[in-house]
């Protein structure tokens, strides 16, 4: 039973392919740039452009179960082409931000929440995983932490509960492998909730240096981070870490919950990573 894997050029999408390989699962790698691919011998890659549902019915092939990455284009056609290829079971990266009041016009949560709808409307069963915040996030403090420059944020005591990517792959491959989750919805996040100033102070004790942290004005955030997102994107996370100010965000299903092993802490993420923010 094949599994096709769609976004196996994410961070997610490659340790699900690595570990469903090595575990003897016959795995299928679809990208809209298959020669671009990275992927262990005896994977298959394909074609597969979510926009072009021509690329569908190879793709697809002798296909039981697909991980997918939330994106609407085409969803309707792909989903159909699944159901005639005789795919059983989805497994959905999709996101908590589905689950807030605003998710229709949430530029964040409305590509997901689409998907998550039009595979509602399917005969296929479905898993959804609804990660919370990446460990990985942190790697946006790169620039700064590797020149030295102190990190200006306008709600350093925003908690969060970041979760390593690892362990989103994990519960993936459980997901497709097992039944304990097949069709459920999870909310995802690490073991523990870390504000961004802990999440600094963890990478400053892993990088044994100081990683200064300077409380900016709301404005001044909007001004600074204007240039690298659109602006209701920037809106919309500054009123969530607002929000997770006053009202950290809630520790949610974990490896441990859900899979019987403890999740890997966000010290464990930045020191994997920690060559990441070497001096540059």
């Amino acid at each position: 039973m094949t599994t096709l894997i769609t976004g196996a050029r994410g961070k997610v999408g490659q340790a699900v392919i690595n570990r469903l390989h090595s575990a003897g699962v016959p795995v299928r790698a679809a990208s809209a740039k298959p020669a671009e691919l990275t992927v262990p011998a005896g994977v298959e890659v394909a074609e597969l452009v979510l926009n072009q549902p021509e690329t569908f019915e190879a793709a697809l092939a002798g296909v039981r179960q697909v991980f997918l990455y939330p994106e609407p284009a085409g969803i309707h056609q792909l989903i159909k082409a699944a159901e005639q290829a005789g795919v059983e079971h989805v497994v959905l990266l999709s996101s908590s931000s589905v689950l807030g009041p605003d998710a229709e016009t949430d530029p964040l949560a409305s590509h997901s929440l689409a998907v998550e709808r039009a595979l509602a409307d399917s005969d296929l069963t479905v898993t959804l995983l609804r990660p919370d915040a990446f460990a990985s996030n942190a790697l946006g403090w790169t620039h700064f932490i590797g020149r030295s420059m102190p990190i200006q944020l306008a709600y350093p005591d925003a908690g969060l509960a970041p979760i390593h990517p690892a362990d989103i792959a994990d519960i993936a491959v459980e997901a497709l492998t097992g039944d304990s989750l097949r069709g459920r919805a999870v909310t995802l996040t690490g073991a523990q909730q870390l504000t961004f100033r802990e999440q600094l102070a963890v990478l400053g004790d892993v990088l044994d240096r100081d990683i200064p942290v300077v409380r900016i004005t709301r404005a001044e955030a909007e001004e600074q981070l204007g240039g690298y997102m659109p602006a209701p994107v920037l809106r919309l996370l500054l009123d969530l870490w607002a929000a997770a100010t006053d009202h950290p965000v809630a520790v949610a299903d974990t490896t441990e919950t859900l899979l019987g092993r403890p999740a890997r802490t966000f010290r464990q993420w930045a020191t994997e990573n920690a060559d990441a923010f070497a001096a540059n």
